[in-house]
C-alpha cells in the first residue's frame, strides 16, 4: 500500500462514497442481480453498472474511478461472465487504519 495513492483515490467525494457504499453492499445496492452470486465468490461484489447508477456518473467515469481505487489497493474485482464486480479490500483498509494510528 502506498499511502499517497490511497489519499489520491479518496480525494474525490464520489470515490469516497463508493468505498462507503461497498462497506454495506446489501443496504446500498438492494436490487436483485446487483451482487455477485455467492456460489461464484463467497466474498461477494457489486456490479459496475449498479455502482454507476447509484453514483450518477457516466460509465467511463465510474470505470476510471474504480480502476484508480483498485490500483490504490482499496478495491478488488472479479469477472463473472461479461460483468465485473467490485468489493472492498478489507486487508488494505485495515492497513490504512493502522497507518493512521501509528504513523500520522
Amino acid at each position: 500500500m502506498k499511502p499517497i495513492d490511497v489519499f489520491k483515490a479518496l480525494s474525490n467525494e464520489t470515490r469516497l462514497n463508493i468505498l462507503e457504499w461497498l462497506k454495506e453492499p446489501e443496504k446500498h445496492f438492494p436490487k436483485q442481480g446487483a451482487h455477485l452470486p455467492k456460489e461464484v465468490s463467497y466474498k461477494g461484489g457489486v456490479c459496475v453498472g449498479d455502482i454507476q447508477e447509484k453514483a450518477k456518473v457516466s460509465q467511463s467515469t465510474v470505470s476510471s474511478y474504480l480502476n484508480m481505487m483498485q490500483r490504490a489497493g482499496l478495491l478488488e474485482s472479479i469477472r463473472h461472465g461479461q460483468w465485473t464486480y467490485y468489493r472492498r479490500n478489507e486487508e488494505i483498509i485495515q492497513e490504512l487504519a493502522k497507518y493512521f494510528k501509528t504513523e500520522i
